[in-house]
């Protein structure tokens, strides 16, 4: 079995990571200007712009759930937290509070928020894929069901959701 990368940022964090690339941008811009003249402003937001571009990136790709065959590892980019398999009781795939596609494991004792880990956060799917956001969630899902499968954890599939998935991205089997 492979090693599976989902998980959704909170919007705090997202907010946070904003505020943190927008600043490396600025000090950047701000040291060039400094050091060199106002007339390097333009090189210097281009190369704040590199700076906050890339610690985003890095801040963005360090804020993962990794699903691996011997544990789910949660990571922030300052921490890491490893929760066994035995603690996922089953997998659920619904509605959320924004009204878009939530798949998320049900775990029994810890500290997470209502007892559950959200691997996906998707808007419905109401057509064929269109575009590379589509194909990677389509293959994050696959990917994730196989995974549930293989370690033989009972997934809840709305019955719209399943009709969805069956229609437009051949995934799931559709609801009788």
């Amino acid at each position: 079995m492979s090693v599976v990368r989902a998980g959704v940022v909170p919007g705090r964090r997202t907010f946070l990571y904003g505020v943190l690339g927008v600043l490396a941008t600025a000090a950047v811009c701000g040291g060039i200007v400094a050091a060199f003249g106002i007339y390097l402003v333009f090189i210097g937001l281009f190369a704040g712009a590199v700076v906050g571009i890339a610690l985003l990136m890095a801040l963005f790709g360090r804020d993962v759930v990794v699903l691996t065959e011997q544990t789910i590892a949660r990571r922030t980019p300052l921490h890491e937290t490893c929760i066994p398999w035995d603690r996922v009781v089953a997998g659920r795939f619904t509605l959320d509070e924004q009204a878009r596609w939530s798949l998320a494991l049900d775990l029994q004792g810890g500290d997470e928020p209502h007892g559950e880990l959200v691997l996906l956060s998707i808007p419905p799917v109401v057509r064929p894929i269109a575009n590379a956001y589509d194909h990677r969630k389509r293959e994050q899902v696959a990917q994730i069901r196989t995974m549930l499968r293989h370690k033989r954890i009972p997934v809840t599939v709305l019955p719209q959701i399943a009709n969805a998935l069956h229609e437009h991205w051949k995934l799931a089997p559709a609801a009788n």
